[in-house]
């Protein structure tokens, strides 16, 4: 039976958006997993996004918590707020009470990705802090660590991501993630998927 991996997002310009398709490119490359996205609910007006210019959302389903369980890997991603996840992202965490409650998520692995608005913005601030919606549910947070290789090293263009995971930059919102940004959320899926599987076959 096929491994499962959901990629679960909150994008509100894009950018998040875009690295969540690289990475599902890159799960999907390993033999025997299925790759499905998904976002989440959207809590602001459709008034407060047009004022705050916000282009249309993509075709991706919305999810809701009770479909979490059906995952056997979970990689999530959103944008920074204030060196945090984005509200939509928390609100959407905190309607899994009821996983929670039967630990539905426990032993499962899970991982993260994001966007920030600069470079001190929260690219390890933001997994930081978010590493306790996994722990609470008992999930097995996956690092890609320094498995990235020499794209890890780079210091003389700008770019997002971390040991943590995967990230770009958006700056004002119209700097796009970076071939070395995507290349690396590419590796992020590829390399999680691979683990997922692992764990699903040891089960």
């Amino acid at each position: 039976m096929a491994t499962k991996v959901y990629i679960v997002y909150y994008s509100m310009y894009g950018h998040v958006e875009q690295l969540a398709k690289e990475i599902q490119k890159g799960a999907a490359s390993v033999e025997g997993v299925e790759v499905k996205l998904w976002q989440v609910p959207e809590t602001l007006s459709d008034d407060i996004l047009a004022k705050m210019s916000a282009p249309a959302k993509s075709d991706a389903p919305i999810i809701s918590p009770h479909e979490l369980a059906d995952a056997d890997g979970l990689l999530l991603g959103f944008p920074t707020r204030f060196g945090m996840m984005a509200a939509q992202f928390k609100a959407f965490m905190d309607a899994t009470g009821g996983l929670w409650r039967t630990q539905a998520l426990a032993g499962k692995p899970a991982g993260i990705f994001y966007s920030t608005g600069s470079q001190g913005g929260g690219q390890e601030t933001t997994p930081l802090t978010a590493i306790t919606q996994l722990v609470h549910h008992g999930m097995i947070f996956v690092p890609i660590g320094y498995t990235f290789g020499a794209g890890m090293f780079e210091m003389e263009k700008v770019k997002g991501g971390s040991p943590y995971g995967s990230g770009t930059f958006a700056g004002d919102g119209s700097r796009q993630p970076s071939e070395l940004e995507l290349e690396q959320a590419f590796h992020q899926g590829k390399y999680f998927a691979a683990i997922a599987k692992k764990l699903k076959g040891a089960a």
